[in-house]
């Protein structure tokens, strides 16, 4: 090897401090892009966004049913219908509807809550929240984008259903 080809050569230590940094560089970047995906999901459909809950002709006036898919239940009464969430606002258990006892009741620290969600007994502070929903044509999609809260039950909180 000529002196010229030597000193064109990158010492052994430089170059493995180039490839160490590299690979450091690499794992760093692929790690940002792992938390960025994990910070921002792709809504697909699901919870967090609009929920078809069937047509209207499948709830029956005075008539709880609960939709799976969107955490809610479709409360219909002869004022309308309310999408209310499961979740209990004394600490956010999943409160079910008792068909027999026609409520609400919390199987945590026993809030009850009648059919449009406000509070009958136990430690909730407030009514169930809702979700806006829209009674068109095609049946009832409900917003679950946009919980709402409230203080007490409003017949504005229902959304009326023609015919």
């Amino acid at each position: 090897m000529s002196e010229k080809e030597a000193d064109k050569s990158v010492p052994r230590r430089s170059f493995l401090g180039m490839a160490w940094f590299a690979t450091l560089s690499l794992v760093a970047v692929q790690g940002l892009v792992a938390i960025l995906k994990f910070i921002n999901p792709v809504p697909t459909g699901g919870f967090g966004g609009f929920i078809y809950a069937g047509k209207i002709e499948d709830f029956a006036i005075n008539s709880i049913n609960r939709i799976l898919a969107g955490r809610f239940y479709i409360s219909r009464t002869d004022q309308g219908v309310i999408a209310l969430w499961q979740k209990c606002t004394h600490l956010g258990c999943a409160v079910p509807w008792d068909e027999s006892e026609k409520i609400f009741h919390c199987p945590c620290h026993g809030s009850t809550f009648n059919e449009v969600g406000e509070v009958l007994g136990g430690p909730a502070p407030r009514p169930l929240d809702y979700f806006p929903a829209e009674v068109s044509e095609d049946g009832i999609w409900v917003d679950t984008s946009d919980p709402r809260s409230r203080n007490h039950h409003d017949p504005s909180h229902m959304t009326q259903v023609q015919g």
